[in-house]
């Protein structure tokens, strides 16, 4: 069995390292040229669509019991991954707000509080880590190098993305009423340490997370906020 992964340590830092070169790399490859910009934004957009595919192989080759929560693409950050790459591919507009919403508000913690069981060098960490940066990555790609901006006024869009997150979470406590599964972290809080920890016990931090993603998509908004 591999080594239990421990959030905060080298192996973390490390990995948050990695990926942030990485995504500041693909932003500056991006930002050279038309050319660059559009080879840069296919190979981001692949890597999203194919990080699941990916994240399951490594998943399965680990022995010992397998949890339905990593064999269905039903977290947040994997449908974010999926927004990310057609947002990419074909800058529709609700995609890209989306990636920039989801993955600046929500896949962020993931790096920073990361909910995985295993370490360095099993599989499972490296895609879960190119899996979370991958998305990251596009959330910055999109208003930084391909200059999208969301639709004014720009609380409309707040609105709309906030919308289809509590969709979501409709969908997610659904799936894990019939499959026994832990998707949004509906059930219970993930086994490390995170955020939701501090957000009181179920099901009341599921009405805190709510306030808190919308004070996120807020203050997301804001750099986009101009006056009439």
């Amino acid at each position: 069995m591999p080594n239990a992964f421990q959030p905060m340590t080298r192996e973390h830092f490390l990995a948050l390292g990695c990926g942030a070169l990485v995504a500041f790399l693909f932003i500056h490859l991006g930002r050279r040229g038309d050319r660059d910009r559009k080879v840069t934004a296919t190979v981001l957009a692949m890597l999203n669509f194919s990080i699941y595919p990916l994240s399951v192989f490594a998943w399965w080759s680990l022995d010992g019991a397998k949890s339905i929560d990593n064999f269905l693409p039903f977290h947040m950050c994997d449908i974010a991954a999926i927004t990310a790459g057609v947002a990419l591919l074909t800058r529709q507009r609700l995609f890209c707000a989306l990636t920039y919403f989801w993955g600046l508000a929500a896949t962020i913690q993931g790096v920073i509080t990361p909910a995985i069981t295993v370490g360095f060098p099993a599989l499972p960490f490296i895609t879960f880590f190119i899996h979370h940066f991958a998305v990251v990555t596009a959330a910055l790609y999109l208003p930084l190098v391909d200059g999208w901006r969301p639709r004014m006024p720009v609380w409309k869009c707040v609105l709309e993305v906030y919308a289809w997150s509590l969709a979501y979470l409709a969908f997610a406590m659904t799936a894990n009423h019939f499959l026994g599964s832990n998707f949004a972290f509906a059930s219970h809080p993930p086994a490390n340490p995170s955020l939701i920890d501090q957000l009181g016990p179920w099901p009341w931090y599921l009405l805190a997370m709510q306030a808190v993603g919308l004070v996120l998509f807020s203050l997301l908004a804001l750099p986009f906020a101009r006056k009439r």
